[in-house]
């Protein structure tokens, strides 16, 4: 589909006699709709003819996708001094974490945060000390972060019964044997965050590969999250909706799909501390993790002093041969025809979903990943960003927050962008970002939807929860709308996704093919991405080592 551009007008209250009545001030109602990676996505599932290549790179590595995982192997191997290697970006750089800019306001179109690491995610740590994030004591259970970057108060809030509160799980107004319960929830996930199994491993860990195997906590693995809940005696409406709410924010999924041991670690395995700052806070900018992205590429090529190992276009075909893989990559060019090139390597990183990865290599199969099998569910997610002139008028109750969810809202809710930006009173515009989770239906049948909804239909279900919020007040603010889908937004941990066996054996790959991407970990979320990235980085430096 082509971009669409649009000027969200607003509604002007006006007044006649005692009547009130809204006149429109759109002049477009259309928003400007991407779809990141989807022409490319279905030329690969269609498979379209491919250009021929006009040249052939040699390089020891080829890292495919730009993503956080293919940032995270590149900037691992140049910081540990390998060079000869190159990155093809893929249709969007820094994928899921990516962020957009207008006016000189920048707001994600991904991901928006980074909870504090926990001391086993080192690789994370690792690399918030060498961007300067963690300003001192990377190793200590409380690192000290960079004031600037920590989520400044009012960090979250939620409306419910026409009223704003402090914090997302509600203890005030609900029956007492409902609060009894939140509160042994909450009890509960701080023992399981010291919960240790028979194997000496915490149970809940991130990455999720050094997590307990203990077979007795594993077999959460089997049973849905609200089944778990309910076969526990958790029955309050609103903590259901709390953790439901959770789920399809975190997986994109609902809890009575995720897997129990997935929903518990939501919880259990955020550990980290600041020294500076209180619990529950995160790491956000105004244009969300696209800054860790931007911070890895500009590592890596002061590293290697020339930006030349970023390479334009997007990898298609992988053909296997005695010399090593051989990647076939088209990129479009300014007059909107595609060209070709292939890069020779000796090891080639698939940093890529494996539902993409899948269609590159001539038999996934043959790495013990049957996608007929083993594929996980992707769920499809819309990121809507709204640009503010202003501000709506605010219901009663705590004051606009970073982060803003309508109880049992058909999204979940809104994130605002200049909410880090030191100001002594409200910045002028803003952009209020508003995440989606297209959790009501399958997967297949969300993105069948989604090629066939209107803008219009789109930009209903953006605003769903900011209208819910501020009425048709929201549209005096609003002057531009830029939603993303993302049809395949990440891999949903349902039921037994902890012992799948495809999953399992792409994680143990150690040959002239790797692969690196938050799907091994059968969810998606930046430590994970980046843990593959690195480990790949690893077994390219030991077999370089031993060569």
């Amino acid at each position: 589909m082509r971009r669409r551009s649009f000027l969200l007008g607003a509604a002007t209250a006006a007044a006649a006699g005692s009547v009130g009545y809204w006149r429109s001030r759109v002049v477009e109602t259309t928003p400007d709709v991407h779809y990141p990676g989807m022409q490319a996505g279905h030329a690969l599932r269609d498979k379209a003819a491919l250009p021929h290549p006009t040249g052939t790179r040699q390089h020891q590595v080829a890292i495919l996708g730009a993503g956080v995982a293919g940032l995270s192997c590149a900037w691992k191997l140049a910081r540990e001094g390998f060079t000869d290697f190159v990155v093809v970006q893929g249709p969007e750089f820094a994928g899921n974490a990516a962020a957009g800019q207008r006016d000189g306001l920048d707001y994600p179109l991904g991901a928006h945060y980074l909870p504090l690491p926990s001391l086993a995610s080192t690789h994370v740590r690792e690399m918030l000390a060498d961007f300067g994030i963690i300003e001192h004591g990377a190793g200590d259970t409380r690192p000290y972060y960079d004031e600037a970057v920590l989520v400044h108060s009012p960090q979250e809030r939620l409306l419910r019964n026409g009223r704003w509160e402090e914090g997302l799980l509600p203890m005030t107004g609900v029956p007492d044997a409902d609060a009894a319960q939140h509160r042994r929830f909450l009890a509960l996930i701080d023992q399981l965050r010291t919960q240790v199994g028979n194997d000496g491993r915490k149970v809940f860990c991130i990455p999720l590969e050094m997590s307990s195997r203990d077979p007795a906590w594993r077999a959460l693995d089997g049973l849905t999250f609200k089944a778990w809940l309910t076969q526990e005696g958790y029955t309050s409406p609103a903590l259901h909706w709390y953790l439901n709410y959770c789920c399809r924010d975190d997986y994109g999924a609902r809890h009575d799909e995720v897997s129990a041991w997935a929903g518990l670690h939501y919880f259990a395995s955020r550990d980290g501390h600041a020294a500076n700052a209180g619990e529950g806070a995160v790491l956000t900018w105004p244009g969300g993790l696209a800054v860790l992205a931007d911070r890895m590429r500009d590592a890596i090529t002061r590293q290697l002093g020339h930006t030349g190992w970023l390479l334009q276009g997007t990898a298609m075909r992988i053909d296997e041969l005695p010399a090593g893989p051989r990647v076939l990559c088209v990129k479009d060019s300014p007059d909107g025809a595609a060209s070709a090139y292939a890069v020779q390597t000796r090891r080639t990183v698939c940093a890529m979903p494996l539902f993409v990865a899948q269609r590159l290599l001539p038999d996934l199969r043959a790495y013990g990943y049957d996608p007929a099998v083993h594929t996980a569910p992707h769920a499809a997610w819309m990121v809507s960003n709204f640009v503010m002139d202003g501000y709506p008028l605010e219901a009663p109750g705590e004051p606009l927050s970073w982060d803003n969810v309508v109880y049992e809202g058909q999204a979940l809710g809104y994130v605002v962008s200049t909410h880090q930006l030191l100001r002594v009173a409200r910045t002028p515009r803003s952009v209020f970002t508003a995440y989606h989770a297209l959790s009501g239906q399958t997967p297949q049948a969300a993105r069948d939807w989604l090629t066939r909804a209107s803008p219009q239909d789109l930009r209903d279900i953006a605003a769903a929860d900011l209208v819910a919020a501020y009425g048709k007040e929201f549209w005096r603010s609003a002057r531009q709308l830029e939603i993303t889908v993302r049809g395949h937004a990440m891999a949903s941990p349902v039921c037994g996704y902890l012992s799948n066996p495809g999953l399992a054996a792409l994680r143990a790959v150690d040959g002239p093919v790797l692969f690196a991407h938050a799907d091994l970990s059968g969810y998606s979320v930046f430590e994970e991405a980046s843990w593959w990235g690195v480990k790949a980085a690893g077994r390219i430096l030991g077999h370089h080592e031993q060569g």
